[in-house]
């Protein structure tokens, strides 16, 4: 029974530095990659279109008088909202410190970097995703989920580029993305209840 509790332990252990390890090894190789004014510029888009598209939609529904459009700009903006607020609130539970601030003399930082922000997960991944999830809900056409999802994983990519977050981060950031993305779905029609005064 002690040998298969041992044997327990340390698979466990040994899965955890494999996963550890690939985690630091991907960051390290893809940091390398001479792609960093393609990263600086996909990252800065992490922060502006999550607010802008939806913005850009909500004040034109409001001068056009354009309820549905409204009602889209609503859920695409609150989906977002969720997963920043999600992302962020994670990050200072968990504390995990960015991979230029732990090992900086294998990981170069690009870009103007946050130290003092934890690294798990990445917020602009999952603003990235909420923005390409809940725009592919709203309009399911090709031509929107496409350019949506290599956008998002582009943004993830200059993530792990910049030396800010590891793949793990990304991941994690996505998955928090997606979800809030489909969890809002029923958020907002209780929310549209109430703005829109519709039962």
């Amino acid at each position: 029974m002690k040998k298969s509790i041992f044997l327990l332990l340390s698979l466990c252990l040994s899965m955890q530095l494999s996963a550890q390890n690939w985690d630091i090894n991907t960051v390290k190789t893809i940091n390398k990659w001479d792609v960093h004014g393609l990263s600086r510029g996909l990252s800065a888009s992490g922060v502006i279109l999550p607010v802008g598209v939806p913005a850009a939609m909500g004040i034109y529904a409001l001068i056009k008088k354009d309820q549905p459009l409204l009602k889209d700009a609503i859920y695409i903006g609150t989906s977002v909202i969720e997963a920043v607020g999600i992302t962020y609130a994670t990050k200072h539970i968990i504390g995990r410190d960015r991979p230029f601030v732990k090992y900086p003399d294998k990981i170069h930082v690009y870009g103007a970097p946050d130290a003092d922000s934890p690294s798990f997960p990445s917020g602009h991944t999952a603003a990235a995703f909420s923005l390409a999830t809940s725009l592919s809900i709203t309009y399911p056409k090709w031509y929107v989920i496409a350019p949506s999802a290599v956008w998002a994983c582009g943004v993830g990519f200059a993530r792990i580029n910049q030396g800010v977050h590891y793949p793990s981060d990304v991941v994690a950031g996505a998955a928090i993305g997606v979800g809030c993305a489909f969890a809002n779905i029923y958020i907002n029609r209780w929310l549209n209840k109430i703005l829109f005064k519709k039962k």
